[in-house]
């Protein structure tokens, strides 16, 4: 099991087909399989000419691009641990995680070169690794798999410290069997990767993609016409989304069904579909299969999979348009106490998962990583319930999280920010519902006493504060600003209390 293996089977099996397309407003950059294959053996010899090793981190910060998959595949090819970095984070948020995983080097696109400042890390842009690779000799694959590390992919932390989530091969290759098993990935369907691919939705798309043999499309960014425009000419079948992505597409001018009928497999997650937003984009795509999927950082990828006919509307009366579906091949799952003991059908307790998906662990964090995989499974910090059927439902997130956009937002983080400005006293920040975003981030601030100016300045103030710590989409959206803190007995902000006066 090792990634690169569907390199290797469509060099033989097509190699002039197309394997990448990259699409910008300058146009589009076309690779067959063969030539992809060539370019990420000559980019691994230029990275190991640099001096990275086997089980070396290789940091990459770019946008989705066919530059960035080739330099994927070539850690791995090289036997390299690939780290793709988030580029909506701040300066520090990169330079922790670059400080934290130890990278021996870092890729960088052009356009972000700005983002991380000069540090001790190596470096190369993605123009410079192209023309080094033009000299270069291909060098052959050491096809390093099974628990080898394959990425560490870091995900934001419940005390604010970000953990990077480490993914062998076996995990990736175990993920993509489990949704290919439950939906069959055919090599003739072209995906769009427009989910960021330093996601595990994005990055866990593309290997199974690839290990299948089908064609990729990747794109910087989700912006609705041109996702409409590459979907109508290159018959993009294969689409990974969150609601609001798939609510601006039908909300678009320029939409019409006829544009997008080769779209033929949705699926989405991240967040709840509302049911009339399903019904429009079934109306629009009537022949097409609609999937939520379930999973974490940490499974790399679906665990569990609601299936297409659960999502007709002639299956409504089961009940199962909201559950996020049963566990996938490979995978187990229950709802445990918090002993760790199954529940009974019915009773709401915390999801954990097992199986060949999940994680080694958390990078440098055996502390940690032991507390989320006590007993052999993973602790997942949802809070759920499962029926008779084994169809699980998600009741709510035991862990401070809020999902924006399909981004994780982690309030630990958000609150550490607000706290560090000499005006707050305290700060709490709770995910209030957004008919766009799913959730916005909102914050409750008690300012320090004798703090004067107006609430208005205070509230630009502390956007601007923490536009300077956080990516965009972790700053409040709104911020309330309170006497005092609604505190339980044992000290703990009553968060429930908090979202039912900011939404009354």
């Amino acid at each position: 099991m090792y990634l690169t293996q569907g390199l290797h089977r469509s060099l033989q099996r097509h190699p002039d087909k197309t394997a990448l397309v990259h699409l910008d407003d300058s146009g589009e950059r076309r690779l067959s399989f063969a030539e992809m294959m060539d370019r990420v053996a000559k980019l691994a010899a230029v990275l190991a000419r640099r001096g990275v090793k086997c089980r070396d981190r290789v940091a990459i910060l770019a946008p989705n691009s066919d530059q960035l998959v080739q330099a994927i595949y070539a850690c791995w090819w090289l036997g390299a641990v690939a780290c793709p970095l988030n580029t909506r984070w701040s300066a520090p948020e990169l330079i922790h995680a670059l400080d934290d995983s130890e990278a021996s080097l870092l890729l960088v696109d052009a356009s972000l070169a700005q983002s991380v400042p000069d540090a001790t890390t190596s470096r190369l842009t993605f123009d410079e690794l192209a023309q080094l690779a033009e000299a270069q000799s291909p060098m052959a694959d050491t096809r390093t798999g099974g628990n080898a590390l394959a990425a560490i992919l870091y995900t934001g932390g419940t005390t604010g410290r970000s953990k990077g989530v480490m993914l062998s091969h076996a995990n990736f290759w175990s993920a993509s069997m489990t949704r290919g098993a439950e939906l069959n990935n055919s090599p003739d369907a072209v995906s769009l990767l427009v989910a960021p691919l330093f996601h595990v939705a994005g990055l866990g798309r593309l290997v199974g993609q690839t290990l299948v043999g089908g064609g990729c499309v990747t794109m910087a960014q989700f912006r609705t016409p041109a996702v409409l425009g590459a979907i109508e000419r290159h018959g993009i079948g294969d689409i990974v989304v969150v609601p609001s992505m798939l609510q601006s597409l039908l909300d678009d001018p320029g939409f019409t069904p006829a544009r997008v009928q080769s779209l033929k497999r949705i699926a989405f997650g991240a967040a709840p579909m509302p049911p009339d937003l399903l019904d429009r984009a079934l109306a629009a795509w009537p022949e097409s299969e609609f999937f939520q999927a379930y999973g974490l950082t940490e499974t790399a990828g679906a665990v569990c999979i609601n299936l297409p006919a659960n999502h007709r509307p002639e299956a409504r009366a089961l009940g199962r348009l909201n559950s996020v579906g049963r566990a996938g091949l490979g995978a187990e799952i229950i709802v445990a106490d918090p002993a760790g003991r199954e529940l009974q059908r019915g009773e709401v307790g915390e999801i954990l998962a097992r199986g060949p998906m999940v994680m080694e662990g958390y990078w440098r964090q055996a502390e940690t990583s032991a507390k989320a995989l006590e007993g052999g499974w993973l602790h997942t910090g949802d809070a759920g319930r499962m029926d008779a059927d084994g169809y699980l439902f998600i009741v709510d997130r035991l862990k401070d999280m809020i999902i924006s956009g399909g981004e994780n937002v982690y309030c630990a983080e958000v609150e550490a920010a607000l706290r560090s400005h000499a005006s707050v006293a305290q700060a709490s920040v709770i995910g209030i519902p957004d008919p766009l975003w799913g959730e916005a981030v909102h914050a409750v601030v008690v300012l320090r006493p004798g703090v004067t100016c107006g609430n208005e300045r205070m509230t630009d103030e502390l956007r601007a504060w923490c536009r300077q710590r956080l990516a965009g989409y972790k700053c409040p959206r709104g911020i309330t600003f309170a006497e005092e803190l609604p505190m339980s007995a044992a000290g703990k902000v009553l968060k429930n209390v908090l979202r039912e006066r900011v939404t009354a």
